[in-house]
């Protein structure tokens, strides 16, 4: 998966913003986390459009997975979208639960998503 490091905060994140990027499944995300890493970033930007639509489906299981292997590695994942769009309330308190982490987040922009990614956590 292409991406992008950009040195923010003298922190080293990697940048997915490609439409057509997708990570559908664990084997993508663990190839993300790999290189990255591999790149010096321990923190990863992507947006809403990088993941299928599964995803915001709790049921099908695919964002526990996924979002596991970022745990299991350590390495931060902000998700850049508005996910007002999804009727779920079973998804609505898996993000504000994830919100209230350290290391993954659902936030509305880039700025946002730097913050997060960037702040030291104790």
């Amino acid at each position: 998966m292409n991406f992008t490091i950009k040195e923010i905060n003298h922190q080293n994140i990697a940048v997915v913003d490609l439409p057509g990027a997708m990570i559908e499944n664990e084997q993508d995300a663990l190839d993300l986390i790999a290189n990255a890493s591999y790149q010096g970033a321990r923190a990863i930007m992507l947006h809403g459009h990088n993941l299928p639509a599964e995803f915001f489906d709790l049921k099908t299981r695919l964002a526990g997975d996924i979002l596991q292997k970022f745990s299991n590695y350590r390495v931060k994942l902000a998700i850049v979208g508005s996910f007002d769009g999804y009727q779920s309330e079973s998804l609505s308190a898996f993000i504000r639960e994830s919100n209230r982490g350290n290391l993954v987040y659902f936030v509305p922009d880039q700025e946002t998503a730097v913050q997060y990614l960037t702040r030291d956590v104790d």
